[in-house]
């Protein structure tokens, strides 16, 4: 596959996944789905990730470098995006206070009178491990199933949120999902961008951002993910993240 072709692909992927918090959007304003049922899905896409950074992700960084290397990465990479997540937190409560699955309703005042921005900065700042891994996975071998179900998965709540959130302070579908569609742009172009970069590149030192990328997206499943999950699901949260996990294991198998 020539480079354009390989970044065409990559970028088709990107917007492929960010597609999801459309679809969340419009869930959002239209069917309105309980918290228990988008619990589920987080839980589920929780465990596909984590299968996928296990198994796909990091294995595909030993292939240039050594395990130290790898382990060092994987904490800078969660360092960046903690950190990221902390600074945007302090702009709002990221579209977040009604819930996944909640109405996005709030009691708080202050709430109300939040922007849009810090709703669509955590949406942007969840996603860009993902564009990365999306982006430069394609050049070790393939983009794996497990992983492309997995963020699609996680995006969906991430859209019903953010819905939620912009619906509560009374913007229209409209505008929503024109605001969503500009970051599934950028995830395409971000995508696509990754690919080029690494792709072009063949030193190691080129290739470690897949393993930045890589436990950026494991920090975002336990920062936000998961805990989510359990304020809704509680106590069979734990059994549906192992069940994503399985899954990601199955159909790795299934397709490998």
């Amino acid at each position: 596959m020539g480079l354009t072709a390989a970044v065409v692909l990559a970028a088709a992927l990107g917007a492929l996944a960010a597609s999801a918090l459309l679809v969340g959007a419009v869930l959002a304003y239209v069917a309105r789905p309980k918290p228990r049922v988008v619990a589920v899905v987080m839980a589920l896409g929780s465990g596909l990730l984590i299968g996928s950074v296990a198994y796909d992700l990091v294995e595909d960084a030993r292939i240039t470098l050594p395990v130290p290397a790898i382990a060092c990465w994987l904490l800078a990479g969660a360092t960046v995006f903690v950190l990221g997540s902390r600074l945007i937190s302090r702009l709002g409560r990221r579209g977040r206070s009604g819930g996944y699955g909640g109405s996005g309703e709030t009691d708080d005042a202050d709430d109300a009178d939040d922007s849009a921005l810090p709703i669509v900065l955590g949406s942007a700042l969840d996603g860009v491990p993902e564009w990365m891994v999306l982006g430069m996975s394609l050049v070790h071998g393939g983009v794996s199933i497990p992983l492309l179900v997995g963020i699609a998965l996680s995006n969906l709540p991430e859209g019903i949120a953010g819905a939620n959130g912009l619906r509560a302070k009374g913007w229209p579908a409209r505008r929503t999902l024109g605001l969503w569609a500009i970051v599934v742009a950028v995830s395409a172009v971000a995508a696509g961008l990754s690919n080029q970069l690494v792709a072009s590149d063949d030193r190691p030192v080129v290739r470690t951002p897949l393993a930045r990328a890589a436990c950026a997206l494991l920090a975002r499943i336990t920062d936000t993910m998961i805990p989510e999950s359990y304020a809704i699901e509680r106590w069979w949260t734990g059994l549906l993240v192992v069940a994503g996990f399985c899954g990601s294991l199955l159909l790795a198998s299934a397709l490998g």
